[in-house]
């Protein structure tokens, strides 16, 4: 039997047609993603996103709408999971009160796990900007939408 990893991410479009994203280091590998994470037993993937919101940002969020579901085969690379991962469109319901940083890995926070959120130009982002290749593929996406509407 093959596990499954199951993730669910949201996309968060301010009103400068800014991308929220997530710099990050556990136990000294250093990412670059989008604001979400793993899905846990028994949860949904709209709670589940909502909860990761809350547990990163401390936000509560609305998930707009579907963006995208990873439709090719990617290996996790932090085990031997094949990663499913689904993207929302997602809005604050609140203010957002974060700490945004401007530099590439600019953590406040000692320890095993780090974590900082910039802004980032959708019109700006490139794939290169995001580490892993399902985020990748979404930036792809993100900006063929945003170039059409």
């Amino acid at each position: 039997m093959y596990p499954f990893n199951v993730r669910v991410y949201g996309l968060l479009i301010n009103e400068s047609d800014e991308i929220l994203i997530s710099d990050e280091e556990e136990f000294g590998v250093r990412f670059t993603k989008f604001p979400g994470g793993g899905l846990e037993f028994g949860e949904g993937l709209i709670e589940g996103l909502k909860r990761e919101f809350v547990e990163e940002c401390n936000l509560a969020i609305e998930v707009a709408e579907h963006f995208y579901t990873t439709d090719f085969f990617i290996k996790s690379a932090f085990n031997e999971s094949q990663v499913i991962s689904v993207y929302y469109l997602v809005k604050p319901l609140s203010a957002i009160d974060l700490n945004f940083k401007q530099e590439l890995f600019d953590f406040d926070m000692e320890g095993d796990i780090k974590q900082a959120f910039r802004w980032k130009a959708v019109s700006e982002i490139q794939v290169e900007d995001v580490t892993f290749p399902t985020d990748q593929r979404v930036v792809e996406l993100l900006k063929l939408r945003w170039i059409k509407a």
